[in-house]
């Protein structure tokens, strides 16, 4: 076992670095390396003079495609590293070997190289084994990996055997460097609060130096003489003063990795921009989640996926996510969740009348106009994207039973279209409300089916005004049960991703607790769909917030939440923008008018 003291590391010479950079895609072949085993053979070219010694051939690692999908569950570092290096490399000579401190400089390291980057830990002996490694890259304090080791002694001498400049990075910018990472421009990035690449015999959070005699005893023994945490292995001696020449290997074709972003990633990122897969920060593990991801998705067109870590859900939730944001359609405020990150402010109402709210006192033009800047007036107010929105009532309330006896008027499409699609123009949202009288919510969503396949256009739900076949309306307040609300869920979520469609926002209209009594319990399991419940109170601002807070009450589980303003029926006024955003809590994601 190779536990001594770490001898001095010697720079590579000037001809070596050049070799060993070789930034040129090889043909693997069958996965042959070279030979590494002894000296370069000298050539005579005559008797008075020998000939320069023979450039040794570049090792080349072998990729291996991934065939289809999956989610990489390893639930720390060395796990992910190890899984991900079983997933893109059939073979490698050369391995980067890092202690978990030093991810980001190996996984650097390990992207211009060309070669995989496996953190210290259980199953790393077995993935050198298989990788078939002849000579380790070691940085920090790693276990004798039982092979040949170089080993650094900090990150200016790493800097040095790569024969690239080094960059400075800030730890919540570490996934972010190498998300933009170019290995045909490698530079060794290091973390901007240390943690340089050496075999350093004490972790950060103070682990004893077991080469120290005073802090043996601490390495080993608790304060009552049991064993507490395990001391770091010994730093390795260096039995190569440089690496073999090495060249990047064929890169995979048609692979994404994707990460969440967390630290533990880092080393198979590493692994990822070796083996030529590109790269994509999904956050929260939802390549839908933000702009640069649904373009990064969009711009690579993948064959196949890897998720790092279990926010990723399962493979069959990755595939259409990742389905969806390869269409490349972005939501008005960017990305393709509605919800949570952006803040609607919304005009209220039906474009064949004024008498039911202001988004239809005036042609649709203006309409348009007033939206945005009613919504401008909330910039500044809230460090989210501002979306000028606008609801529409699609099928209205109405006094008589009408010729289908619902109690309800629909709009038709043809009549609702130069509006969605006047306001889609303008980067706007659209919702539209449903107020279904005797019939159900179902039945109604599916009449605008057409409208809901737009990217900018969700759903809302009325109950005040869902009767029952002996209510009318005004003499009672409707009220709808959790079943038909579930049942629009699953339709309009089957609905956004058959279609490859951004999520749909389908927003619960309430003022009083028994209009949906299990409100709850509504299914939010479908991230296809976000679901919101809207407080329509109106009058004075004391009994507004009543009814705010008991809805809260009765839907503690419920993440997203509307608030109306209304022009005339507040008492003594709608609230400002600024109160809006300051008195009600919390904070809204959705503000309508009427």
């Amino acid at each position: 076992m190779r536990r001594t003291t770490r001898r001095s590391f010697h720079p590579v010479p000037a001809v070596a670095v050049g070799a060993l950079l070789v930034l040129t895609a090889c043909d693997t072949g069958s996965g042959d390396v070279a030979d590494r085993s002894g000296p370069v053979d000298e050539v005579g070219g005559g008797d008075d003079e020998p000939d320069a010694p023979q450039e040794p051939e570049a090792l080349v690692a072998t990729t291996s495609a991934p065939a289809e999908t999956a989610v990489l569950v390893g639930p720390g570092a060395s796990e992910r590293s190890v899984e991900l290096s079983r997933a893109l490399f059939a073979s490698a000579p050369v391995v980067v070997l890092a202690a978990p401190e030093q991810q980001l400089q190996a996984a650097s390291a390990g992207a211009a190289l060309g070669v995989p980057v496996l953190v210290d830990g259980e199953g790393v002996a077995a993935e050198l084994e298989r990788l078939g490694a002849q000579a380790v890259l070691a940085l920090g304090a790693v276990a004798d990996p039982g092979i040949d080791v170089v080993v650094p002694g900090d990150d200016a001498e790493l800097a040095e055997l790569l024969g690239v400049p080094t960059t400075t990075v800030d730890a919540d910018q570490a996934v972010a460097g190498l998300s933009a990472f170019d290995p045909s421009a490698p530079q060794l990035l290091v973390p901007a609060d240390g943690g340089d690449a050496s075999s350093s015999t004490a972790e950060p959070d103070g682990t004893a130096d077991p080469d120290d005699p005073d802090d043996t005893d601490a390495a080993t023994a608790g304060p009552d003489g049991a064993a507490a945490t395990e001391a770091p292995p010994a730093p390795l001696e260096a039995d190569l003063d440089t690496l073999p020449a090495t060249a990047r290997p064929e890169p995979v074709a048609g692979t994404a990795v994707l990460t969440s972003g967390e630290e533990d990633d880092l080393a198979a990122l590493g692994t990822a921009l070796a083996a030529g897969a590109t790269v994509v920060r999904a956050p929260d593990g939802d390549p839908r989640s933000s702009a640069e991801s649904v373009q990064a998705v969009a711009g690579a067109a993948p064959q196949v996926l890897l998720g790092l870590g279990e926010a990723f859900g399962d493979a069959e939730t990755l595939t259409w996510r990742a389905a969806t944001a390869a269409t490349g359609v972005e939501l008005p405020g960017g990305g393709q969740l509605v919800l949570p990150g952006k803040t609607y402010v919304a005009l209220y109402g039906t474009p064949s009348t004024g008498a039911l709210g202001v988004l239809g006192e005036q042609p649709i033009e203006e309409t348009v106009t007033r939206a945005e800047e009613l919504a401008a007036s909330y910039e500044g107010l809230t460090d989210q994207p501002v979306v000028p929105t606008l609801e529409i009532i699609a099928t209205i309330a109405s006094s008589s039973a009408g010729g289908d006896g619902n109690y309800s008027a629909e709009l038709p499409v043809e009549e609702l279209r130069p509006l969605v699609d006047l306001a889609g123009e303008h980067g706007m949202y659209v919702v539209l409300d449903l107020q279904p009288g005797r019939t159900d919510f179902l039945t109604q969503a599916k009449h605008y089916q057409e409208l809901l396949e737009l990217p900018h256009v969700g759903l809302a739900l009325d109950p005040e005004w869902r009767l029952r076949p002996d209510q009318v309306h005004l003499q009672q307040i409707g009220s709808v049960g959790l079943e038909e609300v579930n049942q629009v869920v699953t339709w309009l979520a089957d609905l956004t991703r058959d279609n490859a469609l951004p999520q749909k926002v389908l927003v619960l209209h309430q003022f009083q607790n028994r209009m949906i009594p299990e409100a709850n319990a509504v299914d939010r399991s479908r991230s296809e769909v976000a679901v919101l419940i809207h407080a329509d109170g109106q009058g004075a601002q004391p009994d507004k917030q009543a009814t705010w807070r008991a809805l809260h009450a009765n839907a503690p589980d419920v993440e997203h939440w509307g608030w109306k303003n209304f022009y005339d029926e507040d008492v003594p006024g709608p609230l400002s923008p600024e109160e809006t955003m300051t008195l009600v809590d919390p904070v809204p994601d959705f503000i309508s008018y009427q």
